[in-house]
């Protein structure tokens, strides 16, 4: 196996308070969420080669990385780090290399480990061609994704809004205008005729006949006859041996009173 390097010591720090030796203090562990940093030491990456072997080495260097996980126990028993017949054996954070496509992209794992087959993923970190991150957890993907999805679709309905607004004004004032120029005319449709004289058609031979008219009474005229007696000429006189008709219901005129002497 390829000589590990060292990990870098951490910070001594000295009690102000007592004389003694100063014992070395671990770093602080890392955060939940640090998708927002990335890490990446070229001086390291010029020296040793990133393959499956000291990529966990390179990975320790990181603010990422935490002191206290079985790993660290395992480095400073000069034990491989990613030993797994090791880590199985242990309970407590640990961290797994789970994909590699080396040179370049290489997926490590953080995870708690209760047994030898149970274990609970916490977070995941990939180096991606010497530069290390937090991979977001997949709530927060899609609470980018919707969130970004919904603005974008917000604002196009904002857009086509407008649109449509510009395209109504423009109709009712081209409307306006033709209106004003042009008197409009009632549109006849010539199928709704029909159909309105179908129905009536058909009402009316639903409908029964209309029953005759009354006979005029006697001695009654038309109008039509009256009309065309006025018509005649004034000179035609009745025959010698025709009586001139008279109207009986006709009035003709006070009867002739008596003269007293």
């Amino acid at each position: 196996m390829a000589a590990t390097p060292l990990p870098p010591q951490g910070p001594v720090m000295g009690n102000p308070s007592m004389d003694g030796g100063a014992n070395p203090a671990m770093p602080p562990p890392p955060g939940t969420d640090m998708t927002g940093i990335c890490f990446r030491d070229q001086l390291w990456l010029n020296t040793y080669p990133l393959d499956r072997n000291l990529v966990f080495d390179y990975f320790a260097l990181s603010p990422f990385y935490d002191w206290t996980c079985n790993n660290e126990q395992l480095r400073s028993r000069a034990i491989h780090p990613l030993d797994l017949s090791q880590l199985s054996k242990m309970t407590g954070m640990e961290y797994m290399l789970s994909e590699v496509m080396e040179p370049h992209l290489f997926v490590i794992r953080k995870q708690k480990r209760d047994g030898p087959e149970k274990v609970t993923p916490v977070l995941t970190y990939y180096i991606l061609d010497g530069s290390i991150y937090q991979a977001p957890q997949l709530g927060n993907v899609f609470a980018a994704r919707i969130g970004r999805s919904l603005y974008h679709i917000s604002k196009a309905f904002t857009i086509a809004s407008t649109k449509l607004e510009k395209v109504g004004n423009a109709d009712a004032d081209n409307e306006s205008v033709s209106s004003e120029s042009k008197p409009q005319k009632e549109a006849i449709d010539i199928k709704e005729l029909k159909r309105v004289d179908h129905i009536l058609g058909a009402l009316g031979r639903k409908l029964p006949q209309a029953p005759p008219p009354p006979a005029f009474p006697e001695g009654y005229v038309p109008l039509t006859a009256a009309s065309d007696a006025d018509k005649a000429p004034e000179d035609q006189q009745p025959s010698d041996g025709q009586a001139p008709s008279i109207d009986p219901i006709i009035d003709q005129g006070p009867a002739k009173r008596l003269r007293i002497q």
